[in-house]
């Protein structure tokens, strides 16, 4: 299908919108919610079992989520490292990054791709794009979190 540019460019986007429509592959939903549900699921049963070790270990509970935290996230940035989460999050989709894996993964693929930029303004201020907005709500979401609390209690 062609675009007729001699139409007003409403008329023209609707028509690219109708052919984009047409050609685009459609997703099949259940296929990916159900791969979305059983990678997530193995992360969170995953965490789970290294909590569950931490805490037979003899690590207090706070402890113990602090190093299941840090294991998945060095497992997630290795894996980034070595090629292997970008497949896994082809299938898996959200179930790959709605955990902290996710988080880890965008992290190191940042790294990655401006290490040749250097370590200072290349690594460094590019993993700051994707942990800057995190850190920064994360500390004022915490810090309006202890003022109501202190405020109210």
């Amino acid at each position: 299908m062609r675009v007729d540019f001699t139409k007003p460019a409403g008329i023209q986007h609707k028509q690219y919108r109708n052919f984009v429509d047409r050609i685009s592959p459609k997703p099949n939903v259940l296929v990916n919610v159900v791969w979305a549900f059983l990678v997530g699921g193995s992360i969170a049963a995953i965490g789970q079992a290294l909590l569950t070790l931490f805490l037979m270990l003899g690590l207090p509970i706070l402890e113990a989520g602090a190093m299941v935290a840090v294991v998945l996230i060095f497992i997630a940035a290795f894996l980034t490292g070595l090629g292997v989460f970008d497949d896994i999050a082809r299938y898996a989709g959200a179930g790959a990054f709605v955990p902290i894996t996710g988080f880890a993964n965008a992290m190191v693929a940042q790294a990655m791709e401006a290490r040749t930029e250097g370590l200072v303004l290349g690594v460094g201020a590019r993993l700051f794009t994707i942990a800057g907005p995190v850190l920064v709500f994360g500390i004022v979401v915490a810090w309006l979190t202890g003022l109501i609390y202190f405020l109210f209690r």
